[in-house]
């Protein structure tokens, strides 16, 4: 009885917790799906140094976010 109380308790922050951690993962994959559009712009204007790195820094965070 006393686990089942306390889980409804605990219930409106365990939600709240998840949609903070599901809203970061939405930040991350927007911020590397940005990065490699960024990246792949760079390399085809000529700055293969700069988009390369960019590129690769944007997928490795987008396949984070799917984790």
């Amino acid at each position: 009885m006393l686990s089942f109380l306390w889980w409804i308790i605990t219930l409106p922050l365990r939600l709240l917790a998840w949609i903070v951690v599901q809203l970061g993962r939405l930040a991350t994959m927007i911020l590397g799906f940005i990065l490699m559009v960024a990246g792949v712009a760079f390399s085809a204007g000529g700055i293969q140094i700069l988009g390369i790195p960019l590129f690769v820094v944007g997928l490795i965070l987008t396949v984070k976010a799917f984790q």
